[in-house]
């Protein structure tokens, strides 16, 4: 009988953003999984030299542990194994395994077949005697497993390296290659040009696959079997799953009031996409909405349905769901639906900046739909991009390639991307490559030197994309300077330890005066690395070509050097944007949970947890002894 996955799993996606469906994208390990697989056979033939060979007494801790190490032996010597029998015992439950080799016993008589295509394949079993009994052990409380008899004498030939491989026990379609194998039979592939295809993908001759073309050809078939079986029952069972979540929405939202959600419907009266959030989720959006990480990198293999989940950090640097969403497909149009909703959903409140993955239907979508959002495309979802397209072709110099690309990441300027750009393109031979170009015409929305250029909002922090600090630090002064402890009143935690790391830095900045009033300030050892800042006493407005503020809303060490150069005790206060203060947090200014009856209760928490929190900045001993006590003094306030 056949029967539906009962367990629904998510897997990265494979499409590759250039829109050509015979390109595809795999994880860094996924695509250098040929050559480390290569590696392990060559570590495993190295250490087989010195394997040795099973005998009576021998010890293992479980019967698994037998089987791996007898295949190991017998892939070596020129065989396979199977399992044969075990016995079973009410107290030990199987306390006897015997393995043999694959030539073990006699193939049982059939019976002739009336069919008229009726294929008589000959066995390969000839009585082969080559065998390893294990039998199961208590010693002490602990069960093992002992070698009770063992043959290696052998009534056939066996096999060199080259042969082993083949045979049947040693024939894996990695999960990888299955995916790869599907798309290509989709698109209409004969079977003996996809392993064509494979083998042009790895990099390997002819004939070198793990596996035969035979074998593709059985996993092709069977699975277009159980994929038209089960093409129905899926069908249902995905139209039965998203009715009971739009249902589990309506109930919560009745529940619920805060909770939100949003749907569409195809033409059939089928649940195509769903949204939704949390009150908890929308109040912390109003907070610390300004970047927005959305994330659709994960689709579904059992309903091929899309998830996408965006994701914020307060300013205590810890994740923040804001809501999710999931999708039929990855069209323009679904994503602009689900752009459109969730802004709905967040009160009309746009983003000043979200990142997305490498993504051109998401591309369109943010610039229709968000034209006042900055678009940026973070450098964590191309550089797995980059292994998957030029490990393989490049070879022993990728990671040259790899070196060359994170340098011209964090190139200074516009102009030095440019000239390591054309470098890297001209040193590989790319001028041609479609995933290259690519990566240009949309170097504004990831390059750093490009971000810089043409920031006028707070874009994607560094904080951001460096992420995720999850407990509360505390709060230890490392200099003298009165800035320091003057912000230390005003910063979380985990701005402050920010912001300190940049004031100590600052202390190894040279600067000079230039005739204007700006200054050139630079690393006392790295004269190249100048940057101009721009000092406007008027406003106390300070600026620095880094962009570091714009950036991350974080004074940079250029600009701390010039404050404490003008005898500045104490940073102006708009440089503490209120996302980095204490007194946004949530659990201050949620405005829902202050609307209560009694106002006394909530003046009398805020006023205690700001206590716990200041005390908590001083030491270690105070912040862990906050750790312990806040959750308790919640308790009692509630």
């Amino acid at each position: 009988m056949t029967s539906v996955p009962s367990k629904n799993i998510w897997i990265k996606r494979q499409q590759c953003p250039c829109g050509d469906w015979k390109c595809y994208v795999t994880c860094e390990g996924d695509v250098e999984e040929t050559s480390v697989a290569s590696q392990l056979e060559k570590n495993e033939t190295f250490q087989s030299d010195s394997m040795v060979s099973p005998y009576v007494g021998m010890v293992f801790k479980s019967d698994d542990d037998a089987f791996e190490y007898y295949g190991n032996f017998a892939r070596k010597n020129g065989f396979s194994i199977r399992k044969e029998r075990s016995r079973l015992s009410p107290q030990l439950g199987i306390y006897k395994r015997d393995f043999v080799c694959y030539r073990s016993g006699f193939a049982p008589a059939r019976k002739k077949s009336t069919a008229e295509h009726h294929r008589d394949r000959k066995s390969v079993r000839c009585g082969c005697d080559a065998k390893m009994y294990l039998s199961k052990e208590v010693v002490e409380g602990v069960s093992q497993w002992f070698v009770v008899q063992f043959s290696n004498v052998h009534n056939h030939e066996l096999l060199e390296d080259d042969q082993v491989r083949l045979l049947p026990a040693y024939r894996k379609i990695q999960e990888a290659d299955q995916e790869r194998i599907l798309l290509l039979s989709k698109a209409g592939f004969p079977i003996h040009r996809i392993v064509k295809v494979l083998e042009l993908e790895k990099g390997i001759q002819g004939g070198q696959l793990p596996f035969l073309e035979r074998d593709v050809r059985n996993f092709v078939q069977n699975r277009k079997k159980i994929v038209q079986e089960n093409d129905a029952l899926l069908t249902e069972k995905r139209e039965n799953d998203t009715m009971e979540l739009l249902e589990a929405c309506k109930v919560t939202k009745e529940m619920d009031g805060e909770f939100v959600y949003d749907f569409t419907m195809d033409e059939n009266d089928k649940v195509e996409n769903i949204v939704w959030s949390y009150g908890d989720s929308v109040r912390a959006y109003t907070l610390f909405g300004d970047v927005v990480y959305f994330d659709t990198s994960y689709r579904s293999i059992t309903y091929g349905m899309h998830l996408g989940v965006w994701l914020g950090i307060d300013n205590n640097g810890k994740t923040i769901l804001f809501g999710c969403v999931l999708l039929q497909d990855e069209t323009a149009r679904s994503f602009a639906w689900a752009l459109q909703a969730f802004i709905r959903l967040m009160k009309g409140k746009c983003p000043q900046t979200i990142l997305t993955d490498l993504e051109l239907g998401l591309k369109d979508a943010v610039r229709s739909e968000l034209p006042s959002t900055r678009h940026a495309i973070s450098i964590w979802n191309i550089q797995p991009k980059i292994s998957s397209w030029f490990f393989l072709s490049l070879g022993p110099r990728y990671p040259e390639l790899k070196s060359m690309f994170d340098d011209l990441y964090h190139a200074e300027n516009v102009d030095d991307f440019e000239h390591r750009w054309s470098q890297m393109v001209s040193m590989f031979g790319l001028g041609s490559d479609k995933h290259i170009a690519l990566l240009y015409s949309l170097r504004a929305s990831w390059a750093s030197s490009y971000m810089r250029a043409s920031l006028n909002r707070l874009v994607a922090p560094p904080i951001f994309l460096n992420q995720l600090r999850q407990e509360m630090q505390y709060m230890l002064t490392k200099t003298c300077i009165p800035l320091e402890e003057h912000a230390r009143n005003f910063l979380t935690p985990f701005a402050f330890n920010d912001f300190q790391h940049e004031l100590v830095l600052s202390m190894q900045c040279a600067l000079s005066e230039m005739p204007d009033g700006s200054y050139l300030v630079h690393h006392y050892k790295k004269m190249d690395a100048e940057r101009l800042v721009i000092w406007i006493p008027e406003d106390e407005q300070i600026l620095c070509t880094c962009k570091e503020f714009e950036s991350s809303g974080m004074l940079c060490r250029h600009t701390l050097r010039v404050f404490i150069l003008k005898n500045y005790f104490q940073l102006p206060e708009k440089y503490y944007l209120s996302r980095w203060r204490r007194e946004s947090s949530l659990v201050f200014y949620d405005n829902q949970s202050t609307q209560t009856n009694d106002d006394g209760w909530f003046q009398e928490f805020e006023s205690l947890t700001e206590t716990l929190l200041t005390e908590s900045s001083i030491t270690k001993e105070r912040s862990d002894y906050v750790r312990r006590e806040l959750p308790k003094e919640l308790k009692k306030t509630y």
